[in-house]
């Protein structure tokens, strides 16, 4: 099972989204106060099983509605994935992947380990 680990730095918060093995999945920006950083980590939990899959790497791709996980290639080459809720922002996104399938892999984790991850306080 995974879990959200909130982080609190200099007063603003994050979370990260940690698999079973407590290897990171996907990650948050900084959020003003513990309060919207949770609310965050719902929207993820909410958007994550039903987000559409937009695959930015393959040329002419279909722009899908949101919620989405759109996948791209960084500057670097590597592959990386975000994931927008309903209203088109930001929730969570990846760490680069030096594979597509690697990439797509993190994404059906983040579907799998989003939806009933613990939440805890973690030390930075």
């Amino acid at each position: 099972m995974g879990k959200f680990a909130i982080r609190e730095k200099n007063g603003k918060y994050s979370f990260r989204l940690k698999a079973g093995n407590g290897e990171v999945i996907a990650a948050s920006q900084m959020y003003k106060s513990l309060q919207t950083c949770k609310a965050g980590i719902k929207s993820v939990q909410n958007n994550a099983p039903v987000a559409n899959l937009e695959d930015q790497t393959k040329e002419g791709y279909e722009v899908q509605k949101h919620p989405k996980f759109e996948v791209y290639a960084d500057k670097a080459g590597e592959f990386r994935f975000r994931l927008k809720a309903k209203n088109g922002q930001i929730v969570a996104a990846s760490e680069g992947y030096s594979a597509i399938k690697s990439c797509l892999n993190g994404i059906e984790s983040v579907r799998k380990n989003a939806v009933d991850a613990k939440v805890e306080m973690e030390e930075a």
